[in-house]
């Protein structure tokens, strides 16, 4: 959250949805017009990989191992080499991923209802419970 926080806080995106499980995550999110989509990406992987390691190191310092990286630039690979990338044309296709998001907690046995499962933005659309992280994604689409 801390690195969507400064995206979000330094107006480099709007932020439409997230949900962090335990072994992946999901975000809907927008650049901003000043930034290269690129380069917001890259802070953001670059970021939230330094905060995996350090809590690794920290805490579980025998499962740093597992993800040592083969690739002479990098001594740790914390990220699938091409995440999935798509551009939300309009309400229809953003209102599907959300709900495809908010449901994967459910799906995994994590919470009975979205809204229930507290790494998420479905509480904000669900419950309309403010987050000032947030954009409603139909103020831009």
């Amino acid at each position: 959250m801390e690195s969507l926080r400064f995206l979000v806080e330094e107006k480099r995106i709007w932020l439409y949805g997230y949900v962090i499980m335990p072994n992946h995550l999901h975000i809907l999110w927008r650049k901003q017009d000043e930034w290269i989509d690129k380069s917001v990406q890259q802070h953001f992987l670059k970021f939230t990989a330094q905060k995996i390691k350090f809590n690794l190191i920290e805490h579980f310092p025998h499962q740093l191992e597992k993800y040592r990286s083969t690739q002479a630039d990098r001594t740790y690979h914390f990220w699938e080499r091409r995440p999935y990338k798509a551009t939300m044309f309009n309400r229809n296709v953003c209102e599907q991923k959300l709900d495809y998001m908010h449901l994967n907690p459910v799906k995994a046995g994590l919470c009975t209802l979205p809204e229930d499962y507290l790494y998420s933005s479905a509480r904000f659309y669900h419950l309309d419970l403010e987050n000032p992280l947030l954009t409603h994604y139909m103020e831009h689409l």
